[in-house]
């Protein structure tokens, strides 16, 4: 493992660590124990995809497609506002604390459309793993590395986030606990939103 594994490592898991919608979906499945195996390997899976896809030549789709870029932005800022102020209606909704046991369990296919929604339909995907790992990864002669850096760190985040949810299990059975998660996600949404449609 040289310095080409730990850079994408490290690249990797900077661009997922912050918790967005993907991630607070995530972090729900974990601590409801709901479907929580095919929910992360969903995501994980989905990530190396993207993650290859942008180390092996779509880095360039800004330069040689800009209309592509500036298509996902707008289409991006619209599904983020939209799901951000789902998240807002719940958390002004409330609700009462929930243990897993006595959670509702939807479908894995429901489970699993949802996550793809919150993962395909975002656009810093594309523009952060996508576009900025590409840009990144053409400085570095040995890609693969790179890529494998980056792909290990995707599986290790998402592995943990969703396997190490069971820990907050007893401060979600507060409602208002629920209701600060769903709020913080409706703020981020919105916040990351502004940022896409101020450029």
């Amino acid at each position: 493992m040289g310095a080409a594994y730990w850079a994408g490592f490290g690249l990797g898991l900077s661009l997922i660590v912050a918790i967005g919608a993907q991630n607070a979906f995530v972090l729900r499945q974990g601590i409801l124990r709901q479907h929580v195996l095919p929910v992360v390997v969903f995501c994980a899976v989905s990530d190396a995809v993207l993650i290859v896809a942008g180390v092996y030549g779509f880095g360039t789709l800004g330069a040689t497609a800009p209309w592509a870029t500036e298509g996902l932005r707008y289409a991006g800022a619209a599904f983020l506002l939209v799901y951000g102020a789902l998240a807002l209606r719940k958390a002004w909704r409330g609700g009462g604390g929930l243990r897993a046991e006595e959670a509702p369990s939807p479908s894995l296919w429901r489970c699993l459309g949802i996550c793809a929604a919150l993962t395909w339909g975002n656009p810093h995907v594309y523009l952060d793993t996508v576009v900025l790992m590409g840009a990144v990864a053409s400085g570095f002669a040995d890609r693969a590395s790179f890529a494998e850096g980056a792909v290990s760190a995707s599986f290790l985040f998402f592995f943990l986030l969703g396997y190490g949810a069971r820990l907050l299990a007893p401060l979600f059975r507060r409602p208002g606990a629920w209701r600060l998660l769903d709020l913080g996600v409706a703020v981020i949404m919105w916040s990351v939103a502004a940022k896409l449609l101020v450029g």
